[in-house]
């Protein structure tokens, strides 16, 4: 699937993460901004690829802006903002 229009998700509030996602030419390019970057920002990054191939996206420009959300936090906000992404209206929540 390709994403159709830019979107967002999330908040920059204190354990919440904002996420913006934008068509992109090719792969997925991930630009990381944390409070915990050091000690999680592989694993935050990895959670962003895998819940975008799960809606089979193959190109995608993401932008995270991380106050230190948990992971369930981070994967929803990914759901949600690709679903917009997508102009989807029919949720399949995992």
């Amino acid at each position: 699937m390709e994403l159709k229009v830019k979107a967002v998700a999330g908040t920059i509030e204190s354990s919440d993460i904002q996420i913006i996602v934008e068509p992109h030419d090719s792969g997925v390019e991930i630009i990381l901004e944390s409070v915990v970057i050091k000690q999680y920002g592989e694993d935050i990054k990895k959670v962003i690829e895998e819940t975008i191939k799960e809606f089979g996206v193959t190109s995608a420009k993401v932008y995270a802006n991380d106050k230190g959300a948990i992971t369930p936090v981070i994967r929803s906000r990914v759901q949600t903002a690709v679903y917009r992404a997508l102009e989807l209206k029919k949720y399949m929540w995992n």
